[in-house]
């Protein structure tokens, strides 16, 4: 049983949202927001990222989070504006022919701590330390988590019919030209609709998101120990979310690229690489179009590799390419142990194209890339399924949510 429940959400004035909405905190760094927001008083930016606004500060000093909180109080009532009732909303995201549609509610924290709320990925104590810090700084979750179901011919009737007949609040493009499409479901029969379809759901998973909800979970946790007389029902008992089909979801590659051989000549490199990959030079790059087939471009030339079928492990988590290139290639052939640390591998997005991985080869920066075919969401529930973690930078879920649309204020 899956609990997703309606509330209050604060909302952009509709005259200003593609001022307001922004990309996700994680998707920019301190630099790039700070960009992004110059001459943007509206931008959503100035409350999930609020060293932007602040000169040489610490990005996780109290200062940082004092002025969220101040921001968002700027915002309430000037541009945000409480909704009167609890509803659920639905979030439709068109990019190019890819279409996909999330219900926008909160979620369990307690399913989220039972594991009835699935999660794929290790957090990292200082950015969920970071997360917990900005929720209490704010008493709002500003950033929904992004949640997955399993198909079911219920949910995608339901979907279908409350596309028609809810309210449209927003419409509008916004980063790399992807169409937000935001709806209110106001009438109570469907609401109460939607809340018995999710009952009827053995799960969910988190596609993105996971130091959202770890941090939301903390915070809930820490309140609960301040007050003994919690009933459950408190709002710091859930947390923001939109949840889409599994079968809605577009994931893209997570690529790498190496800052060196590892004091390797090219040509050792090529021949190491042939005890465990077909290696064949490719006049221009080609996406990966199956499984355990990679990209390669060094010196100025792509390569596709194709694992050898003997090194192939049935495990969930092992078979996954990103664990292939991991314990066939950066580790034993170019010492990349731990790629969540090491200082000498990068993570490039999908979004951004081969010819990005191209171009940080050839400025020099760094000495070969690797394009990877995706992770499939069928890959991600597997390995959620199992209670298991995937490797870092195994998933690049596109389009993202942007943050602004609908904040959860806490009690």
């Amino acid at each position: 049983m899956v609990t997703i429940l309606p509330f209050r959400a604060l909302c952009p004035d509709p005259s200003l949202v593609a001022q307001i909405a922004s990309p996700p905190y994680d998707v920019l760094s301190t630099r790039e927001a700070r960009a992004m927001a110059a001459d943007k008083p509206n931008s959503f930016l100035h409350i999930i990222k609020p060293e932007i606004d602040l000169q040489d500060t610490d990005p996780y000093a109290d200062a940082v989070y004092r002025q969220g909180a101040i921001n968002l109080r700027r915002f309430t009532n000037e541009r945000l504006l409480q909704e009167h009732a609890p509803s659920y909303y639905l979030y439709q995201q068109i990019m190019g022919q890819h279409v996909q549609t999330g219900i926008v509610g909160v979620a369990s924290i307690d399913e989220y701590d039972a594991g009835v709320i699935k999660k794929h990925e290790f957090t990292r104590p200082e950015k969920v330390n970071d997360r917990v810090r900005l929720i209490s700084a704010l008493n709002a979750q500003t950033g929904p988590v992004f949640l997955a179901f399993r198909q079911t011919k219920a949910m995608a009737d339901l979907i279908t019919l409350l596309l028609d007949k809810s309210q449209k609040m927003y419409d509008f493009s916004s980063f790399n030209n992807v169409r937000h499409i935001f709806y209110k479901v106001e009438d109570a029969s469907r609401r109460d609709s939607i809340r018995k379809a999710f009952a009827e759901l053995p799960a969910l998973y988190i596609a993105d998101g996971h130091h959202r909800s770890e941090g939301a979970a903390t915070l809930c946790r820490q309140k609960r120990q301040q007050n003994a007389n919690y009933t459950g029902k408190e709002s710091f008992n859930y947390f923001l979310s939109v949840t889409f089909p599994h079968s809605d979801l577009l994931i893209l590659a997570y690529n790498r690229v190496v800052r060196d051989l590892n004091n390797q000549s090219l040509a050792i490199f090529l021949k190491r690489l042939e005890e465990k990959f077909i290696v064949a030079p490719e006049p221009h790059f080609k996406e990966p179009d199956s499984p355990q087939k990679f990209g390669m471009y060094v010196a100025g030339q792509w390569y596709e590799l194709l694992i050898k079928k003997e090194f192939v492990p049935q495990d969930p988590v092992d078979s996954l390419d990103a664990s292939l290139l991991q314990e066939h290639l950066l580790r034993p052939i170019l010492n990349i142990d731990n790629p969540r640390t090491n200082k000498r591998i990068d993570f490039i997005g999908g979004i951004r194209g081969a010819r990005e991985l191209q171009r940080l080869v050839d400025s020099g920066d760094y000495a070969v890339a690797f394009a990877l075919h995706p992770t499939s969401m069928q890959q991600v529930m597997a390995v959620a399924d199992a209670g298991r973690v995937m490797p870092p930078k195994s998933t690049w879920f596109e389009p993202k949510l942007l943050s602004g649309l609908a904040t959860h204020l806490l009690d």
